[in-house]
């Protein structure tokens, strides 16, 4: 190979930059030019009506920071082969040969795998360095470290106005169907409750854990104040395992309806049981916070950070597999490799796995979520309990996200 190109696909998130960075820094010392294509699918698809493509030369390097979330690259969120366009396949090999690229180094989680996946089948030499917040990837993902640190950031910055008055409050995050950020953004954060599709809610358990654990600080404070937190993901289902989704609204190209608003639903589901508990109005009374009209029950409010868990800076674990996922997807694509994944690398050895087997969804294990039950975090549903054995490790001991 002499010339190749790094794309980026999906979602933005921390760790792109690195994987560019790190494409293009192995491609250069092994004596081979890397691009850009711009705006992930949507630039490949109209790549051969560019007039000029940016070459990735040390130079070039020095104006992408490491350390930035986001992609220098761009993004788009397109299926190719949902292109109303049956010549679509001859139209991206004609742009890659019009630029005499003879490989790809592709960045994306599931929905962009699989978009690999075709491309490598209509023999189009692509490696994917896997990239998504989601952490549902069968292999650690660019993405995921920065997101939970940012989840567990706000939240804990909200814990200051959910005390001063006295409020629940309830923060819904991204993650779709599968819970691994809000989990784990919950749990460094200290949250009261993390609710996850993997747990169909049960908002009776739910409120019986908010109101006791409330009722509780309030109790034991010198001022009467207490607060409940609450981290739930998007892709929530309720108690007969029913995903919330805005029936209005189109399906994206992928297919996914957008979900609706699981984090004021929440809140919807306590506030009208906070309201309705005659318990409640005697509690309030007794601790001097019941004022007819105006604060006759705990309030009850939702916050959506929304992309503010995507953007802003990179985590260093970020940084780091995001530059080693990035070269060593280059260094495959050079050894004659297409159509896998790059899991990860320990110097000697770059891992990989089939992209399809690696873009299979992977989601919260049971076990884990009951463990965490044992420690007193409410999951939405009565806790679970589990034996826990007790296993010997030697040598290499993967990482625990």
């Amino acid at each position: 190979m002499k010339k190749i190109a790094v794309l980026t696909s999906g979602g933005d998130c921390g760790g792109l930059n690195a994987v560019i960075k790190g494409a293009a820094l192995m491609a250069n010392q092994k004596g081979v030019a890397c691009y850009v294509i711009p705006n992930g699918y949507a630039g490949l698809y109209n790549l051969v009506d560019f007039e000029s493509l940016v070459e990735l030369t040390p130079e070039r390097l020095d104006k992408i920071d490491l350390n930035m979330a986001g992609s220098d690259a761009g993004h788009s969120r397109v299926k190719i082969r949902k292109i109303d366009d049956e010549k679509k396949y001859d139209r991206i090999k004609a742009g890659l040969k019009k630029f005499a690229i003879d490989g790809l180094v592709i960045s994306g989680g599931d929905d962009s795998g699989s978009v690999m996946v075709d491309l490598a089948a209509e023999g189009i030499k692509c490696v994917h360095a896997p990239k998504t917040m989601d952490l549902d990837l069968q292999s650690y993902s660019v993405g995921g470290d920065s997101t939970i640190g940012r989840i567990a950031a706000f939240v804990e910055d909200l814990k200051t106005t959910a005390y001063t008055h006295n409020r629940i409050l309830v923060m819904e995050v991204f993650g779709r169907y599968a819970g691994h950020t809000a989990f784990r953004g919950g749990v460094a954060a200290d949250a009261d409750a993390v609710l996850i599709p993997e747990v169909p809610v049960d908002f009776e358990a739910l409120y019986e854990d908010c109101k006791n654990k409330y009722m509780d600080r309030v109790k034991n404070s010198d001022v009467n104040a207490g607060s409940y937190l609450i981290v739930v993901a998007e892709g929530l289902k309720n108690a007969n395992g029913e995903e919330l989704v805005d029936e209005s609204a189109p399906a994206d190209s992928f297919g996914h309806k957008r979900l609706a608003g699981s984090g004021n639903y929440v809140a919807q589901q306590l506030g009208k049981r906070f309201k309705a508990d005659p318990a409640v109005k005697e509690f309030m009374i007794k601790h001097g916070l019941y004022v007819k009209g105006a604060n006759e029950a705990p309030e009850v409010r939702a916050i959506v950070p929304g992309h503010l868990v995507r953007c802003g800076h990179t985590s260093p674990i970020d940084a780091n597999f995001g530059k080693e996922v990035g070269s060593g997807a280059a260094l495959l694509l050079l050894g004659g490799m297409s159509g896998v994944t790059v899991v990860g690398v320990t110097g000697q050895d770059v891992k990989y796995m089939d992209t399809a087997e690696a873009i299979k969804q992977r989601f919260v294990a049971p076990a884990l979520i009951a463990y965490h039950e044992q420690l007193g975090m409410c999951f939405g549903r009565k806790p679970v309990t589990v034996k826990v054995d007790f296993k010997k490790v030697t040598g290499h001991v993967e990482r625990p996200l």
